[in-house]
């Protein structure tokens, strides 16, 4: 059996999270390395493209995020078989990483510069995103973004919507995701609420 190693930082939340619940959710024993901004400083130099998540597999390192994620929700029974729906759930992890790039992107500023360029993201690319992830998860039937089941899809976006609502992200109104994609707010409760996610989460406490 492989020995899983997967290094991010020590949050409830960003790009590994939804690649942790998989972890969980296919029962697989994991070394979860959580480390601080500190210690990623020390170490980013050994990793190919100097950013993490980076998951090991007996030893051998792996890079990005949406990969990793629909290699352990495969295992997991998480990414869909149909080629259709594998690719609206595959959509989905595209347009959260664009969404991601976005933030990140605002990331180190401060002050007056920090509320400017987060007030132009809600105006903008954070609303463009959420009306579209709404639009995207309407399409899937309402309840999930592809296959009538949970997937990668859903526990990524409901990560990010989570995040939101719980006011990480200084001059975003906790809120928007309810006002701007209320189908989304709805999915986010729905995948708080699915014993598996709970199980994660309780397992943290």
């Amino acid at each position: 059996m492989s020995i899983y190693k997967l290094t991010y930082f020590d949050i409830d939340g960003g790009r590994a999270e939804p690649i942790r619940i998989a972890f969980h959710v296919a029962g697989i024993d994991f070394e979860d390395n959580r480390i601080t901004f500190e210690e990623f400083s020390k170490i980013r130099s050994n990793m190919r493209f100097t950013c993490v998540p980076v998951l090991e597999i007996d030893g051998a390192q792996i890079t990005q995020s949406s990969a990793i994620s629909r290699y352990v929700g495969k295992m997991a029974g998480l990414y869909p078989k149909d080629d259709l729906q594998a690719l609206y759930c595959d959509e989905v992890l595209g347009a959260l990483e664009d969404l991601t790039y976005r933030i990140v992107g605002t990331f180190g500023l401060e002050g007056e510069d920090l509320r400017l360029a987060r007030e132009k993201l809600v105006d903008g690319w954070l609303t463009i995103f959420l009306r579209g992830l709404n639009q995207l998860l309407i399409r899937g039937g309402g309840k999930y973004f592809a296959g009538n089941h949970m997937t990668v899809a859903d526990l990524a976006a409901f990560v990010q919507a989570r995040s939101l609502c719980k006011g990480i992200l200084d001059h975003v109104p906790t809120d928007i995701v309810q006002r701007v994609a209320p189908a989304l707010f709805e999915h986010m409760e729905r995948i708080n609420n699915d014993p598996r996610v709970r199980a994660y989460y309780e397992s943290r406490e």
